[in-house]
């Protein structure tokens, strides 16, 4: 950090994506910490303070009169990148301090056996506790870059496992597309279903939405992959002999991309019409409103059969299609990386299962963080519940990226 021999000023880079994982594959050797604890890790603090004296230089240097336009320009974007990163860390230090006075206080007090006023400075520190959690999680959400994507609203389509509990695996699919669902609704976003497959017996084959709101890739990006199942049926001889089944679901999450971000040929497409299927209606199997495209350089295919109009129905599935297409294109730029990033971006590869939803242990354990939580009723709500398993994923991804940024650097200063 600083001026050069030459005069020039060179800045310590922020968090760099291309070097961090959002794998959660080192997750269990972290010993599940939080942002407080990864506060107070040594590398973090000497990096911080590295980031706080730069930007105490950067903004030294803006006062400088010998500084040309272009210069200026550079100093006043880094210290814009530094400016919220700097306060922020400076008011961790701040209540940090109150804490250790706090502690003192509470040492002193237990001392002197003066129970009031000791249960009083213990609330009061739990209190303080809990702020400081919170500025940590602000601090690192500042410190992590936010993914390209993580705007964008998104396509999210649900599948039936193809296992011996069908019924079962039909049946949750349903369950989780309206946890979605409710999840939109929950989050204010809108929610417009694009492709509805139902299954005789009251489940759901596969679904396909149309997600956008306030950061939906953001909050949904970690959601992609095959959700298992573990519950006795409702009917049939298992559930008489209290038989516990197993079965699979899963989620694709693309980001949704703009028209300009794909550009598809009609020479390359190839649209077929045939009658709807299922629940919609008088409309149903009287005419050709469902559509089908297939991309004919990829082989890539989509349906929409949700609109009672041929051309909305084509609007959505060509909208669809852009998505898959992009999403290739995002998968290709990601495996060329160098790095041991692993984004999860939703692709029918990924057959590692992510969650497990136990009904008989009343149970919801997220296998990557290894985070359990009570009451699956709670969590299908697509409410609160899930918000927070949702926010828990998000936070251990961001203490993953500065943890995984850190030992980079710190390799790569050994190596120095």
């Amino acid at each position: 950090v600083g001026l050069h021999n030459h005069g020039s000023w060179r800045p310590k880079p922020l968090l760099d994506t291309a070097r961090f994982t959002l794998s959660f594959k080192s997750w269990h050797r972290k010993n599940h910490q939080g942002s407080q604890a990864l506060w107070k890790h040594e590398a973090v603090q000497k990096y911080l303070e590295t980031l706080s004296k730069e930007y105490q230089q950067v903004s030294h240097l803006l006062s400088a009169d010998s500084l040309n336009d272009f210069e200026q320009r550079t100093l006043r974007r880094r210290c814009a990148d530094l400016s919220p990163i700097a306060a922020a860390f400076q008011e961790i230090k701040e209540a940090e301090r109150e804490v250790q006075e706090l502690e003192e206080m509470c040492t002193e007090l237990d001392s002197r056996d003066e129970k009031q006023l000791l249960e009083l400075a213990l609330e009061e520190k739990k209190s303080l506790d809990e702020k400081m959690n919170v500025l940590c999680r602000k601090l690192f959400q500042l410190l992590v870059p936010k993914e390209k994507y993580d705007r964008s609203p998104v396509i999210l389509e649900v599948t039936a496992g193809r296992t011996t509990g069908g019924d079962i695996c039909q049946q949750f699919t349903k369950e989780m597309f309206e946890m979605y669902q409710n999840y939109a609704d929950y989050k204010r976003w809108t929610f417009d279903i694009v492709n509805y497959t139902p299954a005789e017996i009251g489940g759901l084959h596969h679904a396909a939405a149309h997600i956008s709101g306030d950061n939906v890739y953001r909050h949904l990006k970690y959601e992609g992959g095959t959700h298992r199942v573990q519950r006795i049926p409702e009917t049939g001889m298992s559930s008489r002999m209290q038989r516990i089944h197993t079965g699979t679901m899963s989620v694709i999450v693309l980001p949704q991309p703009e028209e300009v971000d794909v550009k598809v040929e009609p020479k390359d497409l190839r649209i077929d019409t045939f009658r709807a299927k299922g629940a919609g209606g008088q409309h149903v199997n009287k005419t050709d409103s469902a559509v089908r495209i297939v991309h004919l350089p990829t082989g890539l295919a989509v349906e929409c059969q949700q609109e009672r109009s041929q051309q909305m129905n084509k609007e959505i599935a060509l909208r669809t299609l852009r998505a898959k297409l992009y999403q290739q294109i995002v998968e290709k730029q990601l495996s060329q990386e160098q790095s041991a990033r692993k984004l999860q971006l939703g692709t029918r590869a990924q057959s590692e299962r992510i969650r497990t939803y136990n009904f008989t242990q009343d149970r919801v354990t997220d296998h990557r963080i290894s985070y359990d939580a009570r009451n699956i009723k709670e969590i299908l709500s697509g409410k609160e519940a899930l918000d927070k398993l949702i926010n828990r994923l998000l936070e251990c991804a961001e203490i993953e990226a500065v943890t995984q940024y850190l030992e980079n650097l710190q390799a790569l200063e050994g190596g120095g």
